[in-house]
């Protein structure tokens, strides 16, 4: 099934997170804070790894166009983040969530009541539930594949700036 939607602009990746709070990555024994990588993670999603790993997971995912509108109008895609681990030399990430309960406003037309089943979806056409653990599968999915094209793609391992050659 291929999702037939535009390619959305990349995440934001803001100041460091807890290292441990990602998923794929191990908590180092030392923190040191470095922005660096962040900071060349981030460009290199705005020169193309987003829409390289989107395009890649478009063409796979089992997300429906009313489940990616409902992840767009909730702001998700700017809530992945990305996280260079020096320990395993690799890309970490941490995928968004829905909210867990109460009333979500996604657009005007559409009011969104979220509990332990889902998320029922009032419009005028009338109540459809929407798999809200599917959709948090897929928004996982889709931070393991932008990940794995940052790792595969983007990262040059014979760079300084990942500290490849640091003399630690």
């Amino acid at each position: 099934m291929t999702l037939d939607v535009e390619i959305p602009e990349p995440p934001t990746i803001r100041a460091p997170q807890d290292p441990g709070d990602y998923d794929a990555v191990d908590e180092p024994e030392d923190w040191t804070g470095d922005t660096a990588p962040r900071e060349a993670l981030a460009e290199f999603l705005r020169e193309g790894a987003w829409a390289d790993a989107f395009d890649e997971w478009r063409e796979q995912t089992y997300m429906g166009e009313e489940e990616f509108q409902l992840v767009l109008d909730l702001g998700l895609i700017d809530e992945f983040d990305f996280y260079w681990n020096p320990s395993a030399a690799d890309v970490g990430y941490r995928a968004p969530t829905l909210p867990e309960s109460g009333t979500l406003s996604a657009s005007d037309e559409t009011l969104e009541e979220v509990d332990a089943e889902g998320i029922e979806e009032v419009d005028a056409e009338g109540i459809e539930e929407v798999d809200a653990e599917g959709i948090e599968e897929e928004l996982d999915e889709l931070g393991r594949t932008v990940s794995e094209v940052l790792e595969n793609r983007y990262i040059d391992r014979s760079g300084e700036e990942f500290g490849f050659f640091d003399d630690r």
